[in-house]
């Protein structure tokens, strides 16, 4: 009996010290259609209820940015990430200052939302309605909004 015992414990030590695999995933995130190549493109992913809105950029989980590619387009990819809630939120930070760049009320910058393509006093992103449960290696397409239109 004891040897069954030492066993079972070594094993279940083994299982809690090592994390299975499959518990961790990819997320792709492909943005297109800027409207133009200048600056980059910030990737910021969140995993906490409250942490959006998040003007700031202090509540996220993980932030990553992205060059901004051919054809105005950019993908980045969140390796090794447990299963969750997670909501995204992208910049086209033309400016590469890290920041949402506003004018009078309006980003001036393209932003962009996990569920969301267009914003509006009445549409406003949280992370509730941004969130979505992260399961398997997963690839999100999200809309970039421009809420002011700029000369080119």
């Amino acid at each position: 009996m004891k040897v069954k015992w030492k066993l079972v414990t070594i094993v279940l030590f083994i299982s809690f010290a090592y994390p299975i695999e499959n518990d961790v995933h990819s997320l792709t995130i492909k943005v297109e259609k800027l409207h133009n190549s200048k600056g980059v493109v910030q990737f910021v992913l969140y995993n906490k209820d409250g942490s959006i809105p998040d003007e700031k950029f202090k509540k996220y989980y993980r932030k990553q940015i992205g060059t901004i590619g051919k054809n105005n387009t950019v993908i980045s990819i969140f390796e090794n990430l447990p299963t969750g809630r997670y909501a995204v939120n992208i910049l086209h930070d033309e400016n590469r200052n890290g920041e949402i760049d506003k004018g009078f009320i309006l980003p001036m910058e393209g932003v962009g939302f996990s569920n969301f393509n267009k914003l509006g006093l009445f549409n406003r992103p949280n992370f509730v309605k941004s969130s979505f449960e992260f399961q398997s290696d997963s690839t999100l397409t999200i809309k970039m909004i421009y809420m002011v239109k700029k000369g080119k």
